[in-house]
């Protein structure tokens, strides 16, 4: 429109912008803690590392939030880019948490390697005295000097009635041999299995063989080399007593480990 009236319709118009640029105090107060938000959001050094594109959305939705704050924007437009600020915000720290999260993973798995490798080191420093040690507890307490060698004797009770498995209270004195074999890196066993004479002769001599190959599967995963290892089943033959009674029975069912001398040298076996 030309003429007189052209001016008023621009002051209207101008009038109308003028309008839509108004913000009420509750949205100027939400774009204000948005703003707070992203300024301590920039200030985290992981997410500034690990958040980098969360952390540019939510400064983009903010700068959106503004301008339709300024002009030709309602205050719907205004506080829903502002929650897509707050939003993008939240989710860049949270993947800042993650990234310190791992790091924090990852330190401790370094931590805990590096004391393994002091641990080895000091067990490899004094091996040769743990070697003696536990030689002395094994001559001590649960073996015997014999003919045959140093003889260590598992008991009946470390086995269920007529099972080749080991009972979870035989452990401890696995462990120990094991122990003294990955120490004493020269020295050999072998695993004998003994029964009574009650049942079949064959099933007794498989039973024998049994509870040893148990005894050295426990020692390979406990890890002893298997080929420092002999097993042998010898069934119902070489009682340590009589098999009339319940007591000499349960003597008879047995696990003997034999001990190599500090060279190797094994006895012969029976």
């Amino acid at each position: 429109m030309k003429g007189p009236h052209a001016f008023p319709f621009g002051l209207l118009a101008l009038a109308l912008l003028g309008g839509c640029a108004t913000t009420s105090p509750e949205t100027r107060r939400t774009l204000d803690e948005a703003h707070a938000e992203l300024l301590a959001i920039r200030t985290d050094p992981a997410v500034r590392l690990s958040a980098e594109k969360d952390l540019a959305r939510a400064e983009e939705s903010l700068g959106r939030a503004e301008r339709f704050s300024s002009y030709l924007g309602s205050e719907e437009d205004v506080l829903h880019y502002a929650y897509l600020s707050r939003r993008y915000g939240q989710i860049a720290r949270e993947h800042g948490a993650q990234r310190q999260a791992a790091e924090r993973v990852a330190q401790l798995e370094k931590e805990r390697d590096r004391l393994q490798l002091a641990l080895s080191e000091a067990r490899l420093l004094n091996a040769e005295q743990q070697g003696q040690w536990l030689e002395e507890q094994l001559l001590g307490q649960a073996a015997t000097e014999t003919e045959r060698g140093l003889v260590m004797t598992l008991g009946d009770v470390l086995f269920d009635s007529g099972q080749v498995e080991l009972r979870s209270a035989a452990t401890r004195t696995v462990l120990q041999v094991a122990r003294f074999l990955r120490l004493n890196q020269r020295r050999v066993v072998r695993i004998e299995g003994y029964t009574d004479t009650q049942g079949d002769d064959r099933l007794n001599l498989e039973l024998s063989r049994g509870r040893a190959q148990s005894v050295r599967d426990m020692l390979v995963d406990l890890g002893v080399d298997g080929k420092r290892i002999q097993v042998a089943g010898y069934g119902e033959a070489y009682p340590v007593a009589e098999n009339a009674s319940n007591q000499g029975r349960a003597r008879n069912r047995r696990v003997e480990i034999v001990f190599s001398d500090e060279e190797g040298k094994l006895g012969a076996g029976r």
